[in-house]
């Protein structure tokens, strides 16, 4: 069954709201089997909505309407609702009886215009709202049907989990659609794509779909399966994820799986480190407490993350963790031994059981030929031993930054690893 999602309001169109109503209607509908085939925000114009809902029409038979269900004029969703359906407004008594209940617990008088909000168009099912005071409305055109919900997240949330979707489920009978993700680090979308060529191309065999989504410092692997039965395709993707498994071992660092809590790095290393009771602590330049800030991002982090320091300047190296005044003088502090030495010294100096040290040029200036705006070195320790990398990225600051610290977070978690 083919979906689409309409998002109505000029806030979303400027960029002054971002529209997270439609990523989360996307996710609920994935994890029912309903396949979106199109996504589109428009303008508070009626002509502009009359032009979505023609092109909606044409290709899904699901249409999901967000936004303009308030009580101010700038607010066209309902009117052109009924205007669509060639039907008049006419008032609801038990949204109204919603909407008075509404003010009355809240002490407030019950205007007119907040009287409006119980008009719905004739011959449309109402969906109620117990969070707000506009209600959702479900109509049908043709074979399409139409439901329109209010751009409140909450209000539609709630909406959609107690009323829309168990509607959906007992009228339609529904595929089953399944997606995970593979994580990977350390490789490239186009080197990643010739080293799985073969096995990508296997995929179509069994009926499944990958899609390759790259961000910084990350290279996502998405599978997806379409079918009747939810059982069979999870055994077959699991069967594709084991033989990638066995081909690029090096690069892959976790799973997603659609609808659940998606998996980054720091919760990786921070459960590898809870585990196994171990600590951490961190030197980084270039960062500039980026990667700690990732770790710190998480709950429960307090109980691995001993600390961090952000000695930028070279004094700053030099006097807080001892490295050494001739490691700049004669090979600089982006080479392996500075940051073979903040690694060390870091660890000792908070007493972790593990230090990580990093140190680049972030850019976009401070680069020479000798070393490029991009490169890195990073390192990390324990007490036994220490593991330097030398990394070459590009020259878009922000991206070097958030590439470093997720190259330094999967050394880390293979330098665990190899422990056990």
């Amino acid at each position: 069954m083919k979906a689409e999602i309409i998002s109505i309001g000029d806030e979303i169109l400027i960029g002054q709201i971002n529209n997270t109503n439609s990523v989360w209607i996307a996710q609920q509908l994935t994890l029912m089997g309903i396949h979106v085939v199109h996504m589109s925000s428009v303008s508070d114009e009626e002509n502009a909505i009359v032009q979505a809902f023609d092109q909606a029409l044409l290709r899904s038979k699901l249409v999901f309407i967000t936004g303009g269900l308030g009580p101010t004029k700038d607010d066209l969703t309902k009117k052109t609702f009924a205007n669509y359906f060639k039907v008049p407004l006419v008032m609801n008594g038990e949204v109204l009886d919603v909407v008075h209940s509404f003010f009355t617990k809240r002490g407030r008088e019950l205007t007119e215009i907040n009287r409006q909000q119980a008009l719905v168009p004739e011959g449309s099912e109402v969906i109620m709202n117990y969070k707000g005071t506009a209600p959702g409305m479900w109509m049908r055109k043709n074979d399409c049907i139409f439901i329109s919900m209010p751009g409140v997240p909450y209000e539609m949330k709630a909406m959609m989990t107690e009323t829309i979707l168990p509607k959906i489920k007992a009228e339609f009978k529904l595929p089953s659609i399944y997606h995970k993700t593979v994580l990977t680090n350390g490789i490239g979308e186009s080197m990643l794509a010739e080293l799985i060529e073969d096995w990508e191309n296997s995929l179509s065999a069994e009926g499944l779909k990958l899609a390759y989504l790259p961000q910084p410092g990350m290279v996502r692997l998405r599978i997806s399966a379409f079918g009747a039965d939810l059982e069979d395709l999870k055994n077959k993707v699991e069967k594709q994820i084991l033989s990638l498994k066995a081909l690029i071992p090096e690069y892959i660092f976790g799973m997603e799986t659609f609808g659940e809590e998606p998996l980054n790095l720091q919760h990786i290393v921070l459960n590898l480190l809870l585990e196994r009771k171990e600590s951490l602590s961190i030197a980084e330049s270039c960062t500039g407490g980026y990667l700690a800030s990732l770790i710190t991002s998480i709950p429960g982090a307090s109980q691995v993350f001993s600390g961090g320091l952000v000695p930028y300047a070279n004094e700053a190296k030099h006097k807080l963790l001892g490295v050494e005044l001739s490691i700049f003088d004669t090979v600089g502090a982006v080479s392996k031994e500075c940051v073979v030495a903040l690694a060390r010294n870091v660890r000792e100096k908070f007493n972790s059981t593990y230090g990580i040290g990093i140190s680049g040029i972030a850019g976009p200036g401070g680069g020479t030929e000798e070393k490029p705006v991009g490169l890195v070195w990073i390192a990390v320790a324990d007490k036994n031993k220490v593991i330097p990398i030398q990394l070459q990225f590009g020259d878009i600051r922000q991206n070097n930054i958030v590439m470093s610290s997720n190259a330094a977070l999967n050394l880390l978690r293979k330098f665990i690893l190899k422990q056990k």
